[in-house]
């Protein structure tokens, strides 16, 4: 089959790779019919190459149907149309049942000291082949994929593998009082679902952005924005009673500019030998904190931040004073993607389509496209806020698309990278 590989820093490409089959009694095997790229996927792409693999198949965010279910699979039959979830897990552990399924003790990944495998997400978490393929491999499949009815298209569903179920924790974990105010730094995939979600929920939203395309796309869906500047905590404050949001969502991570020196050490990790690279960012590793840090300054005393954006770094400074003095809750971690399915069902199965889960892609390619829209992705060229990869789709002679439609905003100028969700 086809798929997307690993081949090194800023480097990717479409292989023949063999078909995946059956390995254990609760497998499936799932044709794939729509993967996204996630801006998780930029952090292989660039930050933590030292802890990939030459030719280890990449994606998390995948969805199609079922072709083959193992032996002890009974929930699942062929021809089922499925969403996988990005994290895989038993369903019926001490941690699944406390609804904690990213920290899922059957399939914890002991030696590296993470919590559940993930698919196409590296050594750290299992380097369990991913979903920016022909086909896949679903394990644990007695209990985690997501069946989805056979109508509507991919895009309506597609995204209960992680972004949307994602955001939506990171609302819950941000403990908005009841008509309170919600800050989203960073209006990728998951900031504006974050963002969505916070109005649907009665909150007053603000997402903040550098990119104006971005900005555009919130405000659709009757968000308040804010440009990224060096007077945005002010603002925030001035648009709250000069007490700042009662909640932040940190929707960047690790990637987020306005730190040159973590910028340095992730280069200089990434050009170490791979053992020593690894070790490097498991005991040393830095972060770029500017979205963090700005978090901090803005959310209201007694305030919550919730981060929805991944970091990775081991020897962050942290400011302990501020967070102390200003009594800031904290609330982080993986998504609990089968933990919010309930809740988000009904949401995405209305058709009235209150998140607006089909006004998020802006770009529906080939497979084979892979490797350039990984590029545009990082650079936010062509007004590039969500890839969805069409395996099925083929690519014409001069290199266009037959059976999709690609949407592209007017602005395509480049802007300054951020590793936001």
């Amino acid at each position: 089959m086809k798929a997307l590989t690993w081949q090194g820093k800023r480097k990717v490409s479409v292989e023949n790779v063999p078909d995946p089959v059956i390995q254990a009694p609760t497998d499936a095997i799932v044709r794939i019919t729509s993967s996204a790229i996630c801006g998780s996927d930029l952090h292989l792409y660039e930050v933590l190459g030292p802890f990939m693999d030459k030719d280890d198949v990449l994606g998390h965010e995948p969805m199609g149907i079922v072709e083959e279910v193992g032996s002890q699979v009974t929930n699942l039959s062929p021809g089922d149309r499925v969403v996988i979830p990005f994290n895989i897990s038993c369903g019926h552990c001490w941690m699944c049942e406390r609804g904690l399924q990213s920290q899922c003790e059957t399939n914890q990944v002991r030696e590296q000291g993470s919590g559940t495998t993930l698919f196409g997400f590296s050594r750290l978490y299992g380097s369990i082949p991913g979903g920016q393929a022909e086909y896949l491999r679903v394990p644990n499949a007695d209990y985690g994929p997501i069946k989805v009815p056979h109508t509507g298209q991919d895009e309506q569903w597609l995204y209960l593998s992680d972004i949307l179920p994602t955001a939506w924790q990171g609302v819950q974990y941000a403990q908005v009082p009841e008509g309170g105010s919600l800050a989203v730094l960073g209006l990728g995939p998951v900031g504006q679902f974050a963002a969505r979600i916070g109005k649907h929920l009665g909150y007053r939203v603000i997402g903040v952005d550098p990119v104006a395309e971005r900005r555009g796309m919130a405000e659709r869906h009757g968000i308040e924005t804010a440009d990224q500047d060096e007077h945005l905590v002010e603002r925030l404050r001035l648009a709250t009673d000069g007490r700042g949001p009662d909640a932040v969502l940190d929707a960047v991570g690790m990637e987020a500019h306005g730190s040159p020196v973590a910028g340095v050490a992730h280069a200089a990790v990434g050009l170490l030998p791979d053992a020593i690279g690894r070790l490097a960012m498991k005991t040393a590793g830095a972060d770029r904190l500017n979205a963090l840090q700005t978090a901090i300054e803005a959310v209201r005393r007694g305030g919550t931040i919730s981060l929805s954006g991944v970091y990775g770094g081991m020897a962050d400074p942290m400011p302990m004073l501020t967070l102390f003095d200003k009594q800031i809750a904290l609330h982080m971690g993986q998504c609990n993607v089968k933990h919010w399915i309930d809740d988000l069902m009904p949401l995405v199965d209305d058709p009235s389509d209150p998140l607006g889960t089909l006004d998020l892609a802006t770009h529906q390619v080939p497979l084979d496209r892979a490797p350039e829209m990984y590029e545009t992705f990082q650079k936010k060229q062509d007004g590039c806020i969500k890839v969805v990869l069409k395996p099925e789709l083929s690519t014409n002679a001069t290199g266009g698309t037959e059976g999709t439609t690609t949407r592209f905003p007017a602005d395509t100028g480049s802007h300054e990278v951020d590793g936001d969700r």
